[in-house]
């Protein structure tokens, strides 16, 4: 689906995705982002959507944010907070990389499910947007994660439990698995009817996924163990 021509971005300053922490306006502009992207199931909101639902005047997203750009990356920085800030705990936890592993796709699809316009917002500021937008993007969601699938497939494989993986290409394909649950549900709904992510779907996805990689990347000892 793409999401050209519904919305426009304004990129004549660098938008730069900034902390609402400990600013109550700052967070009330981006909770009102949020819920009006979930209740609309669109991204496709304007500022004076986003004012009227916080109740803060809409000339106060420059003051916070710089513009729409800035808005928009400082809610995705937050969202996927949700799931990269912990990663390094993940990593030492005293547990095998197998099952660090299930643990990070259950994180993973809870951040997408928790917030169902995340992996838009990623296609936009990626793909629509700044080059500025893009490479912010690419530094809190992209590359935390790229570094810890390095990190977690590498200990899998020096303590035999996994094969030898790229990690581009495992990357690619969590990370694509979970977002076309999302991003190409109103297609597969026109086609064969099925129905919203639900938790119960979300809980199978995960349960199919894990089957999926893990089938891929174990040791043949590893699956049979």
């Amino acid at each position: 689906m793409s999401l050209s021509g519904h919305m426009t971005l304004h990129s004549n300053t660098a938008a730069q995705p900034r902390s609402p922490t400990g600013n109550t306006t700052a967070e009330k502009l981006l909770v009102a982002a949020s819920e009006l992207m979930i209740a609309r199931h669109s991204i496709d909101v304007s500022l004076s959507d986003i004012a009227q639902q916080s109740g803060v005047n809409a000339a106060l997203v420059k003051y916070h944010f710089g513009n729409k750009d800035g808005l928009l990356l400082a809610l995705l920085a937050r969202d996927a907070a949700t799931e990269t800030a912990n990663l390094d705990y993940l990593l030492a936890q005293p547990i095998t990389p197998t099952a660090k592993l299930k643990l990070h796709i259950a994180g993973i699809m809870k951040a997408y499910y928790r917030f169902p316009y995340m992996n838009r917002l990623i296609h936009l500021l990626l793909h629509e947007s700044s080059a500025e937008a893009a490479d912010e993007v690419s530094k809190f969601f992209v590359a935390p994660l790229l570094n810890f699938h390095r990190r977690l497939l590498a200990e899998g494989v020096a303590a035999g439990e996994f094969r030898e993986v790229d990690p581009v290409l495992f990357y690619t394909s969590l990370i694509g698995a979970c977002d076309h649950l999302f991003f190409g549900r109103h297609a597969l709904s026109r086609a064969v009817g099925v129905g919203p992510v639900t938790d119960e779907v979300c809980r199978d996805y995960v349960t199919h996924i894990e089957m999926m990689l893990l089938g891929g990347i174990l040791n043949p000892a590893q699956r049979t163990a």
